[in-house]
């Protein structure tokens, strides 16, 4: 068999080579020698064609087929290759054979869509789908000889089309379910903004109510007439127009927000009112809740927790009373003694010996202010803000007094870690409280015993910290421990409860405990009590660490006096003749001028007697109907960068806040010394 006779086989990639290698001989086809020119013609076309395709020839069916074939019969390949059709596809011919004989007996081509083909393929059972074409090719006499077959495998656009329309299927049915659910959520929010007793509403984000709910009406008496188109602002108090103004503006950049403001009932009264606001679209959508009378009653709670811790600085007051007046009798006697004293031996002309007399003096006068101090600590209504604290200094001023009020028959102990850490409370709180304590273990000691102070820094492990019910970390603890009596377990369990008290009727309130508990609390850190009927009780305090320094007040204990600022003239206010003389001949001796009055009224007559007055020094307590702050506030009227001084023996922070210090205010505690008063005096002229 020469090239030139089998040349319609010499291209066709791997399909023509193996046609040109294959035994036709053992087929019923025979040597390719022997082959019609249409058998070969076909097969040349079949071999070149790009599309899946193959020659079924004679009435066996012999499959003779191309490269793009091989890909769909990949179990079958290259044994189906002169074999027939129906041996090659066995079931999966059945199902479609029956055009393809109708095509060899009539002479008519064919083509079908979507023809369902299982199959076996890579050893695994799969359905497939094709376009299917096959065309009969006629042999030299004129009669069918055999088919030209052609597939498009769609398999996976079928699977596609079927998936689309099992989503679209699925996508139809969620739209219906959603459609009943928006009409049922829209029947339950019309009917929750028809009945809901919170306001609700819609305003745009110019602040221009569009739509409220019916409550407005119950609430605070408005029709839906008189809201919608107006602004929001005409019904809510002036004070609260700017917070109000913030929620639409915040809505119109995206934020939700929520505040409280203050709304006007057309009855004029007041309610308060909590706002929830969120933004859509263009406009803001917002509830509002009436906790007027939430708010009425935190107010009613204020004052009574107020009135209480009033009550409770009191009943410890009370306790120290007694033993107080005995100290600053004593005191007042070591400082008449001294001053007699120091007359005595001037008159001796022995002024050598005046200087232990006016120590002992001075040395009495700081240990009454100091007890002064501590009674104003407790008995202030104000609440002050935290700060941090060195505990340490603040229990060793404390320790004269607590041992007063222990009495003789009660010894007091304090021992701790040499740097104990800094706290960041409130000094009057943990004053108060570590008095209560001590007041409390004096009085489970009536025979006597002994109270124990004890200051350590503590770290608390996660496991401790379960325990105490505490966030892990570092922490403060105080620790006041007594010989007392002790308390029974079912004692201990209501101890920190308010108003329980095992005290006489009349002897306490049963606030000491829940308030030392809830400023613990307050403050980051936990109170905590451990006692045993007839050895004792002890109450631990944790406060968490603070890492910073404490706020350290200027020393009054200047030894060297500042020199005054030359030429100025200070103006002393007080009703006291003898205090006016002695800060008088003080300022004197320093070289500034002084001007005296007696009272506001006095001091006023002074400031616009046309005297260039620098500085004005005022006690606060004044007679004649115009106390030192108001005096101060008259003269700032005229005079706004006039420095003034208050004294008091009151407790400062009474008398102004923080933002006034830059103002040139400071306040001098009475008693002080005269170093402190000369330097608190040229730090407010050079400011």
């Amino acid at each position: 068999m020469t090239g030139n006779e089998l040349s319609f086989l010499n291209s066709g990639g791997e399909m023509g080579a193996r046609m040109r290698a294959h035994d036709w001989a053992a087929t019923s086809l025979g040597s390719p020698d022997n082959w019609p020119q249409s058998l070969r013609t076909a097969i040349s076309m079949c071999l070149n064609s790009p599309v899946l395709g193959t020659i079924l020839w004679g009435p066996e069916l012999i499959m003779l087929y191309n490269d793009a074939y091989i890909a769909a019969m990949p179990d079958r390949h290259p044994q189906a290759l002169g074999c027939s059709v129906a041996a090659v596809w066995g079931d999966t011919w059945k199902n479609i054979e029956a055009p393809f004989y109708r095509a060899m007996a009539t002479g008519e081509g064919f083509a079908e869509d979507r023809v369902e083909l299982p199959m076996i393929r890579h050893g695994h059972p799969e359905t497939t789908y094709w376009d299917i074409t096959a065309c009969p090719i006629r042999g030299e006499d004129g009669g069918v000889a055999g088919l030209y077959n052609q597939g498009f495998e769609i398999t996976s656009q079928i699977i596609a089309e079927r998936e689309r329309a099992t989503a679209e299927l699925k996508l139809n049915r969620f739209n219906e379910q959603l459609a009943q659910e928006v009409t049922i959520r829209t029947g339950e929010r019309d009917l929750m903004w028809d009945t809901a007793p919170d306001l609700m509403l819609i305003i745009d984000f110019d602040g221009i109510l569009k739509r409220v709910n019916p409550a407005w009406t119950e609430l605070l008496g408005y029709s839906q007439q008189d809201l919608v188109g107006h602004h929001v602002n005409q019904f809510v108090i002036s004070e609260d127009h700017p917070s109000t103004v913030s929620v639409y503006k915040q809505a119109a950049r995206g934020e939700q927000s929520k505040i409280i403001n203050r709304a006007i009932h057309t009855d004029g009264s007041v309610r308060w009112i909590s706002w929830l606001a969120a933004p859509a679209g263009n406009l803001t959508y917002a509830a509002r809740r009436d906790i007027t009378l939430e708010k009425e009653r935190e107010s009613e709670l204020e004052r009574a927790q107020a009135q209480l811790r009033q009550s409770q600085k009191m009943e410890a007051v009370g306790q120290l009373t007694g033993g107080l007046a005995h100290d600053f009798n004593n005191l007042l006697m070591a400082i008449s003694a001294s001053l007699d004293l120091i007359r005595l031996r001037i008159d001796q002309h022995r002024p050598q010996d005046t200087d232990k007399y006016i120590d002992a003096a001075q040395g009495a006068t700081k240990r009454a202010a100091s007890l002064t101090h501590r009674l104003l600590a407790f008995s202030r209504r104000q609440t002050l803000a935290p700060h941090p604290t060195d505990a340490n200094k603040l229990i060793e001023g404390m320790l004269d007094l607590i041992r007063r009020t222990a009495g003789p028959g009660v010894s007091v102990e304090c021992s701790g870690d040499q740097q104990p850490w800094i706290a960041l409370v409130d000094p009057s709180q943990l004053e108060n409280a570590l008095l209560n304590l001590c007041i409390n273990a004096g009085d489970a000691m009536p025979s006597g015993g002994r109270i124990h102070i004890e200051i350590h820094n503590h770290n608390v492990d996660s496991q401790t910290a379960a325990q105490l019910e505490l966030p892990a970390g570092e922490y403060l603890r105080l620790r006041v421990s007594d010989t007392g009596s002790g308390m029974s377990p079912d004692t201990i369990a209501r101890a920190f409860d308010p108003f329980f008290t095992t005290k006489p009727l009349g002897m306490g309130t049963g606030l000491g405990l829940s308030m030392i508990y809830g400023f613990a609390r307050q403050s980051g850190g936990l109170a905590r009590l451990v006692s045993t009927v007839g050895v004792g009780t002890e109450v631990s305090i944790y406060l968490p660490r603070h890492h910073g320094a404490t706020n350290e007040g200027i020393s009054s204990d200047i030894q060297t006096l500042p020199e005054a600022v030359a030429g100025k003239t200070v103006l002393i206010v007080d009703d006291e003749p003898a205090l006016r003389i002695l800060m008088t001949d003080v300022l004197q001796d320093l070289g500034y001028q002084t001007i005296e009055a007696a009272n506001g009224p006095e001091a006023l007559d002074a400031l616009h007697s046309g005297v260039k007055i620098d500085l004005l020094m005022t006690d606060v307590g004044l007679p004649g109907g115009l106390n030192g702050r108001q005096l101060a506030d008259a003269v700032r009227v005229t005079l706004p960068d006039l420095p003034v001084l208050f004294i008091t023996g009151y407790a400062e922070q009474v008398l102004f806040d923080d933002s006034e210090v830059k103002a040139r205010m400071a306040v001098l505690t009475k008693p002080f010394a005269v170093a402190a008063l000369a330097s608190r005096i040229r730090e407010l002229l050079r400011t």
